[in-house]
């Protein structure tokens, strides 16, 4: 899984470090001073470190909970009164236990934001912890925590234990929110203890034509949407996440066979959330990328920029709308936001 393991000096005494190292027993082991050291050196090429990436764990300092860009989440949902997302009441953080991930999506923006293609595990958890705890306490208004910003939230469980470890937390903060995004299989650490009402499995499709052009190394969709019944049934709160969006000739029909399929198996009536959101990338994250795939034909097609963020230019021009439209024969409009 790793070519080799590196360990802040700082943090090798650490029982949970111990015990990622005595899983990996065979891998050479490497102690550092700081992480940076070796994941944002320059020279690194993100394509061909992807092929055999090394763990780093290290602690991280400073800042651990930050405030999500206007639009990302839910935050409205939990103010049925509010009338539109500018004027929702609650809060939304996002905190990143990891830094990379597993799969290799041709149209992932951690490509273009990251030197380095090795894993960063914040093995920290306890300082992550009090962060969170300070901040839900003190938030006069419901708060919600998103993580897998930067990584998959449990494509690497059986290493990480994250679920394990921040579970009971959000167990004692019934007025916080965790939101899980993943595309990932590994819910048997989720199905072991009991659901969490507030806690959300957001699990991310794409249609299939582009789930196997683009998504390389994750599960397969009807895989995906077991794992997503098998919670559901268990009584997670589980939700959507139809984004990036990548438009082709027949993305409508794409996006209809797949709306079939997840809703002929999942119940829409009890889902938390789902949401529709395009591709839409930082300009100088594009530029990186194009120059690591100049071979890859989406990142040769027609873009626009605005604001700093480069998008998919579209034939049809209200190509979300009629997305929206399909979805809506399956869902509660309740239940859906566009992502900003």
């Amino acid at each position: 899984m790793f070519s080799a393991i590196y360990v802040e000096r700082e943090v090798q005494e650490l029982p949970r470090v111990q015990s990622i190292l005595l899983r990996f027993d065979s891998l050479p082991v490497i102690h550092i001073e700081q992480y940076g050291e070796i994941f944002n050196r320059n020279r690194q090429n993100f394509r061909l470190q992807k092929q055999q990436p090394a763990l780093i764990l290290a602690a991280k300092h400073g800042h651990k909970v930050l405030p999500t860009p206007p639009g990302y989440g839910f935050e409205h949902l939990l103010d049925p009164d509010a009338e539109d997302n500018a004027s929702r009441q609650g809060r939304g953080y996002y905190f990143s236990h990891m830094l990379n991930c597993v799969y290799d999506c041709r149209y992932c923006f951690l490509q273009g934001m990251y030197r380095s293609a090795n894993y960063v595990l914040f093995v920290n958890y306890e300082d992550f912890a009090a962060d969170i705890r300070n901040t839900a306490l003190s938030s006069p208004e419901p708060v919600v925590f998103y993580s897998g910003y930067d990584c998959d939230s449990l494509a690497l469980e059986p290493v990480s234990r994250f679920v394990d470890y921040y579970l009971p937390l959000f167990a004692e903060l019934p007025d916080a929110s965790l939101e899980i995004r993943t595309k990932s299989t590994q819910v048997r650490f989720l199905l072991e203890r009991d659901a969490l009402k507030n806690c959300v499995i957001a699990m991310s499709f794409s249609p299939r034509s582009v789930a196997e052009q683009l998504e390389h190394k994750v599960p397969a969709i009807d895989k995906r949407i077991e794992a997503l019944v098998r919670l559901q049934k268990s009584g997670w709160p589980v939700a959507l996440r139809f984004e990036p969006v990548i438009a082709s000739a027949t993305t409508l029909a794409d996006y209809a066979e797949l709306f079939d399929t997840i809703f002929s198996k999942l119940d829409a009536v009890s889902l938390h959330s789902c949401i529709l959101g395009e591709f839409r990338l930082p300009q100088n994250y594009y530029k990186r990328m194009v120059k690591l795939y100049p071979d890859e034909p989406l990142l040769a097609r027609e873009t626009s920029e605005k604001g700093g963020l480069i998008s998919l230019e579209y034939e049809e021009s209200d190509l979300l709308g009629q997305l929206e439209t399909l979805l809506f024969n399956h869902v509660n409009r309740e239940s859906y936001y566009r992502c900003a």
